[in-house]
């Protein structure tokens, strides 16, 4: 197996090859279709903010930007993300969700977005992902739930920009951590990022445009109902880490209207929560 190469050749790691950016246009950008652009760069520092920027300079909805390496990926929480060039998929879209949606819905875009990546991996890569409250993709490597991806939303003026991250062809010795995994480690039938993109921005516009037809109501649109479905920490024990530097543990019942988790407490409460870093604990650690 060819290492990658310092240098910056782009094929210095067979297993990797470039995305092909003229025929994701060709695939993705028809007349009507939700994304209107599609780039895809070498390397830069987050394709979030190179995106929000863009916004501010008349980028419109449905503009997509894909990095090959992001050199200063940002997770939640001002957390960092890197990854060896080529080895994912790092990209954002500018979504405007328009004054039919109220803005007190627009949290729901992150879960939406989980959703809809979870279900074309299912389809694309034969990979079963589950959903960690907020914003995680979790996925199995040899018995045990591994990170392979997230989902970052960044509000810009009367827009949203989302990123998501996901590790493809992460190999064991590359892991940044050892409760992060990758596609490829989990089996996956398909690892060529190609189609795997093709399928995550379809079901995207696909989860998207149901929900904004539905006034951003997520009962109405089945979005509440099928990210429970696939959320691993309902059901579970968990550890809130929350602003301020308080932690709440309790079993997570619920995701709310608001997108919220509910937390059932020992003292009988429910209490949801709307920010927090979520553990998952083992019956030992609660």
């Amino acid at each position: 197996m060819t290492p990658s190469d310092p240098s910056g050749n782009r094929w210095s790691d067979l297993d990797r090859p470039p995305l092909n950016a003229p025929a994701l246009r060709r695939a993705l950008l028809r007349p009507g279709a939700l994304w209107t652009s599609l780039d895809v760069v070498r390397d830069t520092g987050s394709t979030n903010s190179d995106l929000v920027a863009a916004h501010a300079s008349g980028a419109t909805e449905g503009a997509v930007l894909v990095a090959e390496e992001q050199t200063a990926g940002r997770g939640r929480l001002d957390r960092s993300w890197s990854a060896p060039p080529r080895s994912g998929l790092f990209f954002s879209v500018l979504l405007t969700p328009g004054p039919g949606v109220p803005a007190e819905r627009w949290g729901w875009l992150p879960l939406l977005a989980g959703v809809a990546t979870a279900t074309a991996l299912s389809r694309a890569a034969g990979v079963d992902t589950a959903l960690k409250w907020p914003n995680d993709l979790l996925v199995t490597v040899d018995g045990q739930e591994r990170k392979a991806g997230g989902i970052l939303a960044e509000r810009t003026g009367d827009s949203v920009v989302l990123g998501i991250g996901l590790n493809v062809t992460l190999r064991a010795d590359e892991l940044p951590v050892p409760t992060a995994g990758s596609l490829a480690l989990a089996g996956a039938k398909v690892t060529d990022r190609d189609p795997l993109l093709r399928a995550v921005l379809r079901s995207l516009a696909d989860w998207y445009e149901t929900w904004r037809a539905a006034g951003g109501d997520p009962a109405a649109s089945r979005l509440q109902e099928t990210y429970a479905a696939g959320c691993s920490t309902l059901g579970r024990t968990v550890r809130a880490e929350l602003p301020g530097g308080r932690s709440l543990v309790g079993e997570a019942v619920a995701v709310d209207g608001d997108g919220r988790l509910v937390l059932a407490t020992d003292q009988g409460v429910q209490e949801p929560v709307g920010a927090g870093d979520i553990v998952h604990l083992r019956p030992a650690d609660a």
